[in-house]
């Protein structure tokens, strides 16, 4: 009994005795969504803006035509050997360690088969807190632990990594640029604080989350390298549109060999006619990604700028988000939806960390920054007191 609750598999409740620990596929973090009214902006969905990404007809129908010539067939190569040349050539300009690569069907997928074949279930998982929404959720259905790693705007702070680390975490799911949600990128001093960290635990599972790549114009600082097990993930979805479900995954030889093992015990394969699609948009250029990045950047500057006229601090370093810290997360949730704009709460991403909103710059135009600036300041004021006579 006492190992079962030590790996999390029971829980006791005293008297009342033990029980299996349900393993949700779902959570209540999923129902926190706000629905849009009739004539509102939504800001809340994360989505990059539809005018950015490149058109898809052309990339696919170049994959089709070739698929056509040599149908892909049982027991062919998996993974495109163009792909992995591609995504190696950029992972070595970034300066991250040689490893093998291999493709899954988006960072989260990517994510799980990492944790499945590394963790056991009660094993401790270290997220960034505030951090991704998904990331929160997976971590629990795997019949996983969470432990909170506060994030400023360099990374996750690493006496909060310390900590989790020296009290049994067995892992860390780190964004190194645009963190989602609050625009979060790792700095090169960051980096090294963090990396001094790791090395002091070299047991830990590393999983860096590139998301960000093509649509930032920062520069990578990753923290592989220090650690037995690693894993580095870059999706397609922000660049060249979500619905490719893609991502390029490297690490340590053993946790890449694991990977593919159980994803052809599963799917198989990523359809290598989305591998090609890629292929051609990322060897054509199709994403200029620094005037990609300069636009989010316009929008997301302009909208802290503006909110700091009114007094309110807001984040947002890199990505298509912008972090506000607000006193209370449900009333300026709803009094910005009452003044026409949809924003996302920020108990969707948060575990121990104080309240907030994210606001997906991506549908803004110039024309909406100082209206919504306006209507943040307003909504994020504490509600005058009211006296009765």
């Amino acid at each position: 009994y006492r190992i079962l609750r030590e790996r999390g598999v029971i829980e006791t409740a005293g008297r009342r005795g033990s029980r299996v620990r349900p393993k949700p596929a779902t959570t209540g973090r999923e129902e926190l969504r706000v629905e849009v009214p009739a004539g509102g902006r939504d800001l809340s969905t994360g989505n990059p803006d539809p005018a950015l990404l490149p058109r898809l007809a052309p990339a696919l129908a170049a994959a089709a035509e070739q698929g056509d010539h040599r149908p892909v067939l049982y027991g062919d190569d998996p993974v495109d050997a163009e792909l992995v040349r591609l995504a190696r050539a950029e992972f070595d300009a970034d300066g991250l360690p040689t490893g093998p690569v291999t493709v899954t069907s988006g960072s989260l997928d990517a994510i799980e088969r990492v944790l499945a074949a590394h963790l056991r279930p009660g094993d401790a998982v270290a997220l960034e807190d505030p951090g991704w929404g998904s990331a929160l959720d997976l971590v629990p259905a795997l019949g996983l632990r969470t432990v909170p790693v506060g994030v400023d705007d360099d990374g996750p702070r690493p006496d909060d990594l310390r900590r989790a680390l020296e009290s049994g975490a067995r892992a860390l799911i780190v964004t190194d640029r645009a963190q989602n949600p609050t625009g979060a990128s790792v700095t090169a001093s960051r980096a090294h604080d963090l990396r001094a960290v790791l090395r002091a635990h070299p047991e830990t599972l590393l999983i860096e989350d590139d998301h960000g790549h093509g649509i930032v114009d920062l520069p990578l600082h990753p923290l592989a390298g220090d650690t037995r097990h690693w894993a580095f993930v870059r999706s397609a979805a922000k660049a060249y549109g979500p619905d490719l479900r893609l991502a390029v995954l490297t690490g340590d030889g053993v946790t890449v060999d694991r990977v593919r093992g159980r994803q052809r015990l599963g799917p198989g394969w990523v359809s290598l006619l989305l591998q090609r699609a890629v292929i051609r948009l990322w060897a054509d250029g199709a994403v200029d990604r620094a005037a990609v990045a300069q636009s989010y950047g316009a929008r997301r500057n302009a909208l802290v700028d503006a909110l700091a006229t009114h007094g309110v601090a807001a984040h947002g370093r890199n990505g298509m988000n912008v972090w506000v810290p607000v006193p209370d997360e449900t009333g300026a949730v709803a009094r910005l939806l009452q003044a026409g704009w949809a924003v996302a709460p920020g108990a969707r991403f948060r575990l121990a960390s104080p309240p907030g909103i994210r606001i997906t710059v991506s549908p803004l135009t110039p024309e909406d920054i100082t209206p919504l600036a306006t209507a943040v300041a307003t909504a994020v004021r504490p509600s005058p007191v009211r006296v009765y006579g």
